[in-house]
């Protein structure tokens, strides 16, 4: 054994994962799971007895949170599946561009304008009367593996 004192200094993030190992049998609906390398939103899950092979199995259908596909998977439920970080932040809008995106004012006073407007046809409808109609707008961003996008809208009032 060393008696000797190691130091390690780090210059860089903790280069946290984009998702997390989760029990496939642990994963519930209305939770999250990664299916084809889409984050998804779990809708429906079934879990099969087990079989002559040994494993029970989760059967899981999943709607991507960004451009709302409908996905499956099927996995043994003793086996580990990934989860994303799904993380909701809200920022008030200042502006919309003609090219299609929005500059958004963050907590600490920065603008954000690296996001495009929503595809969502109400969401978008909704956005756009709004800013046109000159209310205050805080908008919900959702980010899940590196991806972002608007998902939500709240008025405040009046400018």
């Amino acid at each position: 054994m060393s008696d000797e004192e190691h130091q390690f200094e780090s210059k860089a993030d903790a280069g946290a994962s984009k998702t997390f190992p989760q029990q496939a049998g642990t994963i519930r609906k209305n939770g999250y799971i990664v299916i084809k390398n889409r984050p998804c939103k779990v809708v429906e899950v079934s879990t099969s007895k087990t079989g002559k092979h040994g494993h029970a199995k989760c059967n899981f259908v999943g709607i991507d949170i960004f451009n709302g596909k409908k996905l499956e998977d099927i996995v043994p439920s003793s086996h580990n599946s990934d989860v994303p970080h799904v993380t909701r932040t809200d920022y008030q809008l200042l502006d919309i561009t003609e090219d299609g995106f929005v500059s958004l004012l963050t907590d600490n006073g920065d603008t954000k304008d690296d996001l495009r407007l929503p595809t969502d046809d109400a969401l978008l409808k909704q956005l756009k009367d709004g800013f046109a109609e000159g209310k205050d707008l805080i908008v919900s961003v959702q980010c899940a593996m590196g991806e972002e996008q608007i998902c939500g809208l709240k008025d405040i009032g009046p400018k």
